[in-house]
């Protein structure tokens, strides 16, 4: 195997575990059980397979909706963690990132969700280890300076303050998920805003149903 066809295998590893961290930070309805447990065999890092593997016995739409819901203790979209960009341009921008790579969320949620911002570095991801089986080397280093960049303006942001809200929040599968994330992308920049609030464990709570706004 040679260099670049070692960077494509390492890639496309990268592009299955973000897009496992995409789909763990979603609402868990229908085969979403079946579709992490088939994603969490094509990765190696063993702390989303255990992630995964909690999900399994905690995971529920009463419980997302009480962490991640209105008035949740732990706000997943990135306009939460930002105290001065209007929410409307920062959708506009990420809608244009989005576009600009021809990419289309399949997920029912804000451009600014963290699931959504994680499943598109997993995108770019696939998209580079393309480029590169192409030999256009010009596209790949485009598509891999846009995930670096999109990962400094846009995950960065709000990563670290819901990893920590998260880390003690008693659903070992949030937590695992969350920490596993911010591994990937590094600390939140010195001064920014963060709102540090506990995460209480109201796993009874069934009022909303996932895709109502």
């Amino acid at each position: 195997m040679n260099e670049t066809e070692a960077r494509q295998q390492s890639l496309l590893r990268d592009a299955a575990e973000w897009r496992l961290l995409g789909m763990l930070l979603e609402c868990p309805t229908n085969d979403w059980p079946a579709q992490t447990s088939a994603l969490a065999q094509e990765v190696e890092d063993t702390a989303l397979q255990s992630a995964v593997a909690s999900a399994q016995e905690e995971a529920g739409e009463g419980l997302y909706h009480s962490i991640f819901g209105p008035g949740g203790p732990a706000p997943p979209r990135e306009v939460s963690y930002r105290d001065w960009t209007q929410p409307g341009y920062l959708l506009a921008e990420l809608s244009e990132y989005y576009r600009a790579f021809g990419w289309q969320p399949a997920l029912a949620e804000a451009p600014d969700h963290i699931a959504v911002e994680a499943s598109f570095v997993g995108y770019l991801r696939l998209k580079e280890a393309y480029a590169l089986s192409c030999a256009n080397q010009e596209q790949a280093e485009i598509t891999a300076q846009a995930a670096q960049q999109f990962i400094t303006d846009h995950l960065q942001t709000l990563t670290e303050p819901l990893a920590k809200s998260l880390e003690h929040s008693g659903v070992q599968y949030l937590a695992l998920t969350s920490a596993s994330l911010l591994r990937r992308v590094g600390p939140r920049p010195a001064g920014a805003k963060i709102n540090d609030l506990p995460v209480l464990n109201e796993s009874e709570e069934t009022a909303f149903v996932c895709g109502e706004l």
